[in-house]
């Protein structure tokens, strides 16, 4: 149940947070089907029934579909209605028969055209009658003598070669010639009584006679699919293929996103977590260009996949949390030296936290060093793609900031060791999380606002990659 709540919450998210890119994909789609529709032409289906009296069994009834479906009637069908233009396996594909309640043969054609559909279902059934009708008498050639009607001309001929042989047979009263004509007597009473049962249990006297119900009506509607299943079925096949996208990058994101991997890559300790008030222009890219409007018109210039920002507490709060930083980084140098703040390029949770951190430890002495004055911090953005961090000088040292759920651990591990060249020992992590600020009528003015100018943006130059 919790792994099915958290698929509905995700899917849930994709709607809220991609809904336009999602009707877009599916406008795209409904075009697609569009354009099929034009390339595929219009198709029609009539169909005509065909009535089997007497009594007849499931499975007979099936072979009776297989026989209207056979070659040799949609063959002859198709010659009836010189269909030059249709191949004779594709003349095939367009018939199809279904066996329903009553002994009734459904027959059905298919063609560009209403009434070429009508014309093609009802020649296949009158074909399938008389081919039928054929089997059942025993021959499937025109003009020959049926199978029944063949017994009884053998019948009637072996009658008369009785009544010519007891005629030739000794006049007298012997007993052999009374015994012959005896027997021939019982001959022609025993091939009586075998032709009358034959005529009664003959299935050809009880399953003759197929009836086509009338002609097929002309159908007044497209056969499926038409132009509007096309059009429906291609937008909801491009939104579902889009979701599916989305929840497919989502089970194979490896960005690290808690503190524990993304301390564990970097090779650190965790100092802490600080928040972050929630921007949505902090988590847009830079770009003024086409392709940066068309992101922000598409909503695709945000993540989707991180949860909502939860409530803060107030201002006061979280500065408690940066201090909180400050001292543990003050408590981890011997001896009070400047530090390098890293955060990735590109990372604007994590430059805003970092620059909270620059703000808070130049406005707050510390108290465990006299006359060291104030903890010292300049900001560097560097590459994820190529790593390069300035090389030891005046700072020794790198403090990594860095927002959860955006980075890999090969990206983290990148960033350390570019650390490492630059003879920088990475003092600690610090993870920043963006939350939705209260507001208050007395609130101050938040200090990331007042300090954007101790973050040094771009790429650090100098150093060894």
């Amino acid at each position: 149940m919790s792994d099915d709540t958290i698929r509905l919450v995700t899917v849930g998210r994709i709607l809220r947070r991609r809904w336009r890119l999602l009707a877009l994909l599916a406008v795209v789609g409904a075009l697609v089907g569009y354009g099929s529709s034009l390339v595929f032409p219009p198709r029609y289906t009539a169909s005509a029934s065909v009535l089997l009296p007497g009594q007849w069994e499931e499975r007979e009834l099936l072979t009776q579909v297989d026989v209207a479906t056979s070659s040799t009637v949609v063959d002859r069908a198709g010659a009836a209605l010189d269909r030059t233009d249709v191949s004779a396996g594709e003349l095939r594909n367009r018939v199809s028969a279904t066996a329903a309640d009553g002994n009734i043969i459904k027959i059905s054609g298919t063609a560009q055209t209403p009434e070429r559909a009508q014309q093609l279902a009802d020649r296949v059934a009158q074909e399938f009658v008389v081919f039928a009708e054929r089997i059942a008498g025993g021959s499937t050639a025109p003009g020959a003598a049926t199978g029944p009607e063949a017994l009884r001309q053998k019948v009637e001929e072996t009658n008369r070669r009785i009544s010519e042989l007891a005629n030739a047979a000794d006049p007298g009263q012997t007993v052999e010639s009374v015994q012959a004509r005896t027997s021939l007597e019982k001959l022609r009473t025993s091939l009586e009584e075998a032709m009358t049962k034959l005529d009664e249990a003959d299935p050809a006297n009880n399953k003759a006679g197929m009836i086509v119900m009338g002609p097929a009506a002309r159908p007044d509607g497209q056969a499926p699919p038409t132009r509007t299943q096309l059009i429906v079925g291609g937008a909801l096949l491009f939104f579902l293929l889009a979701v599916i996208g989305h929840l497919v990058a989502a089970r194979t994101n490896r960005r690290l996103r808690t503190e524990g991997e993304i301390a564990a890559a970097l090779g650190s300790a965790l100092l802490g977590t600080v928040d972050v008030p929630d921007d949505r222009r902090a988590h847009r890219p830079e770009g003024r260009g086409a392709r940066a409007r068309i992101r922000r018109l598409l909503g695709v210039d945000t993540r989707w996949d991180m949860p909502a920002p939860q409530k803060s507490g107030d201002e006061s709060g979280r500065q408690i949390r940066y201090g909180r930083v400050c001292a543990r980084v003050r408590n981890l140098l011997p001896v009070p030296r400047p530090l390098l703040v890293v955060v990735p390029e590109g990372d604007e949770i994590g430059l805003r936290a970092a620059a909270q951190l620059v703000a808070e430890a130049t406005g707050d002495p510390s108290p465990s060093s006299p006359g060291s004055g104030y903890l010292k911090l300049r900001v560097v953005e560097v590459s994820v793609d190529r790593p390069l961090v300035p090389d030891r000088d005046t700072e020794s040292g790198a403090l990594v900031v860095l927002s959860a759920g955006s980075w890999t651990a090969e990206e983290l591990a990148g960033i350390a060791e570019a650390c490492a060249d630059g003879r920088h020992e990475v003092v600690g992590v610090v993870v920043a999380g963006p939350v939705r600020a209260r507001r208050t009528r007395d609130a101050a003015r938040p200090a990331d606002e007042a300090t954007p100018a101790l973050a040094v943006r771009g790429r650090a130059t100098g150093g060894s990659a």
